[in-house]
């Protein structure tokens, strides 16, 4: 029975890294170029326009922990956003971090690289599909969007880390940590997530 068990998670982790692969192949390239335009000021948008703020933290390990080839903790790690078949690379600015734990479990105490993205972003109001992706961690997630004219749009994307090994003690639920590399990403728009 255990067995069993372990067979049934492989083949659902394998499957949703196979899922998130091919997310990341078919929307890392722009098929069309007139879904949003990437704004440099604070001009009004126009009727029928809306602004998006699109926002992420990320920490990671520092470079040359794992691999010398390992991408995590230097500027060739990026975020992918696709709207509507319309793809951006974004490269984000890094800080080294090592900040205590605020909290009896905090998934982000400890030393490596935060990374900070953002964009300012300018589309249609209506309903979008967007796509936003870690490609060097084959992490990604695709959500409906509906952006009501007028309204000014914050898209916050957080990460979900991955669970720390180790033995689990009663009462206690299995911890999370940066240095285990990112599970999943969570998509708020405006304080709710999507």
């Amino acid at each position: 029975m255990k067995r069993l068990c372990l067979l049934v998670m492989a083949i659902s982790l394998l499957s949703g890294c196979a899922e998130s692969s091919a997310l990341i192949k078919a929307n890392s390239v722009s098929l069309r170029t007139d879904v949003f335009e990437e704004l440099t000021n604070g001009v009004t948008a126009p009727q029928g326009d809306v602004d998006v703020r699109l926002t992420a933290t990320f920490k990671t390990h520092k470079p040359g922990i794992y691999s010398a080839k390992d991408i995590h903790g230097t500027p060739d790690y990026k975020l992918l956003l696709n709207i509507d078949g319309q793809a951006v690379l974004l490269q984000g600015s890094l800080q080294k971090e090592n900040n205590e734990p605020m909290k009896l479990v905090d998934p982000e105490a400890g030393d490596g690289i935060r990374y900070r993205f953002s964009k300012n972003l300018r589309l249609k109001a209506g309903i979008h599909k967007i796509v936003v992706a870690l490609p060097d961690d084959e992490v990604a997630i695709a959500r409906e969007i509906t952006l009501n004219e007028g309204d000014r749009n914050s898209l916050v994307v957080e990460p979900i880390y991955s669970t720390k090994p180790g033995k689990r003690r009663p009462g206690m639920y299995s911890t999370t940590s940066f240095t285990e590399g990112i599970r999943s990403l969570r998509v708020m728009l405006n304080g709710k997530e999507v």
